[in-house]
C-alpha cells in the first residue's frame, strides 16, 4: 500500500479519470467506465462504510484500478484498509509516515481470505504443494 502525508495529497492535483465517494453512496450504482482512481472518505475513524465499499468495489466489481482512503485515516487502520482492497493510503495530517510504514511489518500474513488474496493460507498451502 502506498502512504502519502496529508500535505502531498494537498499538493497534488486530482485526475479527471478520478472518482470522489462519499460514504453514504452505494457503490453498486457507480459509472466505473473509463475511471482509473476511486476516492473513497472516512468523515471519522469510526465510521467504517469505506471499508465495505472498497471491498465491494475489488470482489464484486472487479475493479483494478487505484481505491485511496482520505478523511480522518491513522496508522492503526492501514492494514485493514489493504486487506479490504485500497491501494494508497492519505494519513491525517497528524499521523507519522514512518510509524505507518512499520504497520505492515507487524502483520506478514493472515489465515483467512481478503478482497486482495481471496484464498485462505490452508488452500494456497495445498495449491502451492500440489504445483511443487
Amino acid at each position: 500500500m502506498k502512504l502519502l502525508s496529508a500535505s502531498d495529497a494537498q499538493a497534488s492535483a486530482v485526475p479527471a479519470n478520478t472518482l470522489v465517494v462519499a460514504n453514504t453512496e452505494d457503490p453498486r450504482s457507480l459509472a466505473l467506465d473509463g475511471v482509473t482512481r476511486i476516492d473513497l472518505h472516512f468523515p471519522k475513524f469510526t465510521d467504517g462504510r469505506a471499508y465495505s465499499q472498497a471491498f465491494y468495489l475489488r470482489r464484486r466489481s472487479g475493479f483494478t484500478g487505484e481505491i485511496r482512503a482520505t478523511g480522518d485515516v491513522l496508522i492503526d487502520q492501514l492494514v485493514q484498509m489493504a486487506r479490504q482492497g485500497f491501494s494508497v493510503a492519505v494519513l491525517r495530517a497528524d499521523q507519522n509516515l514512518d510509524f505507518a510504514q512499520k504497520q505492515f511489518d507487524r502483520y506478514k500474513g493472515f489465515y483467512q481470505g481478503d478482497a486482495v488474496t481471496t484464498e485462505p493460507v490452508f488452500k494456497r498451502q495445498v495449491a502451492q504443494g500440489a504445483s511443487a
